[in-house]
């Protein structure tokens, strides 16, 4: 670094520590920490309206095709009342993986401008490829989000039926993950799918 850039840090740290004319540097703190929390509670209060159960179905692609599918299913009643909502299966609960699903979720955004899955037959054309990349980020994960309800080691050889139980064991022994076996738990298979158990 030559001397003139050595001036130029040295005038520019010099300037940043200056106290201000008109405000103490305690009430730029403060305003400073105040900003703060008010843009981390908006940001949070928005991230957390775009994981509910309304907002994932406000858009007519969604509410008339996957979510009718989620509504037969066990996810949505069963006999203990539990439900899982989109965002408990599609939305990491931890906040770097939530981060990097968000942004990702921001491009899918791009079909619903361009119009790309805008009808039933759009969307049934493009449900095998839609499928495919949300298997495979959920194999990529471990199939964290299910597990965040289901937990091998939680499974009961009682109380589920021996022939689940002991493949659920197998699955748990050969580091499968569920969406290995699981896949059309809650949305119908793509008519282009083949179980690859049935090649």
């Amino acid at each position: 670094m030559n001397e003139a850039d050595g001036g130029r840090v040295k005038r520019f740290w010099r300037t940043l520590r200056r106290p201000s004319v008109k405000y103490s540097l305690l009430t730029l703190l403060l305003t400073g920490f105040v900003a703060g929390i008010v843009f981390w509670g908006g940001f949070n209060t928005a991230l957390e309206a775009t994981n509910t159960q309304e907002f994932c179905t406000s858009c007519h692609e969604m509410r008339d095709t996957v979510y009718q599918e989620y509504k037969q299913t066990i996810h949505y009643s069963n006999r203990t009342g539990v439900r899982a909502v989109c965002s408990d299966c599609h939305v990491p609960k931890d906040w770097t993986h939530k981060m990097l699903r968000k942004a990702k979720a921001s491009f899918e955004v791009w079909g619903k401008l361009t119009g790309s899955i805008d009808t039933k037959e759009k969307f049934e054309a493009k449900r095998m490829t839609l499928a495919t990349h949300e298997w495979e980020r959920m194999k990529a994960a471990g199939s964290r989000e299910c597990r965040n309800c289901h937990n091998f080691d939680a499974m009961s050889g009682e109380a589920q039926k021996q022939t689940v139980y002991k493949k659920h064991m197998k699955a748990r022994d050969e580091a499968q993950t569920c969406i290995d076996c699981h896949k059309g738990i809650a949305h119908k298979l793509p008519k282009e799918y083949v179980d690859p158990n049935e090649e």
